[in-house]
């Protein structure tokens, strides 16, 4: 991932913090014939091996399923937002802007392990489960569900373990730019007062936020 050195994000509970609140990510595996994508939610085990360890699933019948063995890369994609180039000051002083895109990025890369053993894929569900009920009022537990019910889907579905040997970070939150130009940015994104705008502002007041030494 090109990342010039104002974006860089190294400090690994940043990076774990990001994959933890933006789990949903796009794995992508080198295979014999060619690239194999799938969209899933990993769960991150940070105690396991220097980076951490991801943990997901597939149905037996996705490709990904037969990956054992594969160079592979976790994509994490955080807020995002179009940055106008009407929102920098020098719009109106010179007219040499051009607008850009902001966001966050985190990429996993590892070697694909796969694993169909019953009692680890119900271990591994009943976390994510856990994981992602979090905020609901009621939250769905595995074993409100028959066990009947919940073995037979265990046979459809394969593990995956993706111990992470290289993790990277881009933070690109218009660190690269002059105080005035952040603070048009932030009116800018302010103004539009839709969740991506909100969320890529708050990115961006954290980060600017941040000692310099620590960004």
């Amino acid at each position: 991932m090109y990342t010039p050195s104002a974006f860089r994000e190294t400090r690994l509970p940043e990076l774990h913090a990001a994959i933890d609140a933006h789990a949903f990510a796009s794995l992508i595996s080198t295979t014999a014939g060619g690239l194999q994508v799938s969209h899933i939610p990993l769960l991150l085990a940070s105690e396991e091996g220097t980076y951490g360890t991801l943990y997901g699933h597939v149905a037996r019948a996705n490709a990904h399923a037969l990956c054992n063995g594969t160079t592979s890369l976790a994509i994490f994609l955080g807020p995002h937002a179009y940055i106008s180039a009407g929102w920098y000051p020098g719009k109106q002083s010179h007219g040499k802007e051009v607008p850009t895109w902001n966001y966050i990025a985190v990429h996993a890369h590892g070697t694909l392990e796969t694993f169909e053993d019953p009692a680890a894929l119900r271990e591994l569900l009943r976390k994510l489960t856990d994981r992602h009920e979090r905020p609901m009022p009621r939250p769905w537990r595995l074993d409100d569900a028959p066990a009947e019910y919940i073995d037979r889907n265990l046979k459809a579905i394969t593990g995956l373990r993706l111990p992470i040997g290289r993790i990277e970070g881009k933070w690109k939150l218009s660190q690269n730019r002059t105080d005035a130009d952040r603070d048009g940015v932030l009116a800018g994104l302010d103004s539009l007062q839709d969740e991506d705008s909100r969320r890529m502002a708050e990115a961006i007041r954290t980060v600017t936020a941040r000692p310099k030494d620590a960004r």
